[in-house]
């Protein structure tokens, strides 16, 4: 199979369920609304050692927020809600609250939820008895006052089952080639509402294999089967004689059908870059996840 003179292997991206919350930030501009997502979302890269994967999900016009300013969509991911209702807590306490002018609001729809946590209601005790709770834009908000004027935090946020996973593989003729597709792609899926691509700037670099080889105290370890300078020592090396540059695309999503739109937009960017050779995915025979995302389907090929 090709797509645009690329490539692109017949195999599956293996996804897995993962709860996600998805909030909005506002703010005074949209500068220090996309500093308290940045900071919101920090260490977030992968479960593996990340108490979340967490990302900014996309910003959102002033005409379409509750209070009519400037916000960011971001996504916070843990494997169980227990351990989501504390990240939220945390991140949303010690880097939005403490950020200039933001406000807070749930990101899911009514139809869209699954389970709430009463963030809000809780953060109001940073107030100290000065606090008020109270309905502000059609909602029930806790208004908690600070130095830099008011913390406005919807009192429940919302969280559901998502997917996390989805991913594909950039192979290209060099590195520089490579790390282009990869922000092109980055770039494509930022605008797939409901969707992060958690590391660091969207891309991966040492992506991982589960456990070691050799280390037994290792849970992941590189991958060497996709490591360009280890094309000669390992027997079962998928990287091709003229590939020297190779990333991934990890994706979360709040469902199947928005990390499908994710793969399929970031894909159709990464093949238009020259010097790109080949796309492929990342699975373990289906024995990670429930979801698998076949490269075919995606694309319609």
């Amino acid at each position: 199979m090709e797509l645009e003179g690329v490539e692109i292997v017949d195999t599956f991206a293996e996804a897995f369920p993962i709860k996600v919350a998805r909030v909005l930030i506002t703010a005074v501009n949209e500068r220090w609304a996309v500093e308290a997502a940045k900071e919101a979302t920090g260490f977030g890269t992968s479960v593996i050692m990340c108490p979340a994967e967490a990302g900014i999900d996309v910003t959102v016009p002033p005409e379409e927020t509750p209070d009519g300013r400037p916000g960011v969509s971001i996504m916070i991911c843990t494997f169980g809600y227990k351990a989501l209702d504390e990240q939220l807590l945390a991140r949303i306490g010690q880097c939005v609250l403490t950020a200039p002018t933001t406000a807070v609001f749930n990101g899911l729809k009514a139809d869209e939820t699954e389970k709430e946590f009463n963030i809000g209601f809780k953060l109001k005790f940073f107030g100290d008895g000065f606090e008020s709770e109270e309905e502000l834009y059609g909602r029930a908000v806790s208004r908690v006052p600070i130095m830099g004027g008011e913390f406005v935090v919807e009192k429940n946020l919302g969280a559901r089952e998502g997917v996390a996973g989805g991913n594909f593989f950039i192979f290209a003729k060099d590195q520089i080639s490579a790390l282009k597709a990869a922000e092109e792609a980055v770039s494509a899926i930022g605008h797939v509402e409901g969707t992060i691509t958690p590391f660091p700037g969207g891309v991966v670099s040492s992506g991982s294999k589960i456990g070691s080889k050799k280390y037994k105290f290792m849970h992941a370890t590189t991958n060497e089967r996709f490591c360009p300078t280890l094309r000669a020592k390992v027997e079962d090396s998928v990287i091709p004689p003229d590939v020297n540059g190779v990333f991934e695309i990890v994706i979360n999503g709040v469902g199947e059908e928005a990390v499908k739109e994710a793969m399929r937009a970031g894909i159709k960017a990464a093949v238009k870059v020259p010097g790109v050779v080949e796309i492929t995915a990342g699975n373990f025979g289906g024995k990670l996840g429930k979801y698998q995302f076949k490269l075919k389907d995606v694309l319609g090929l």
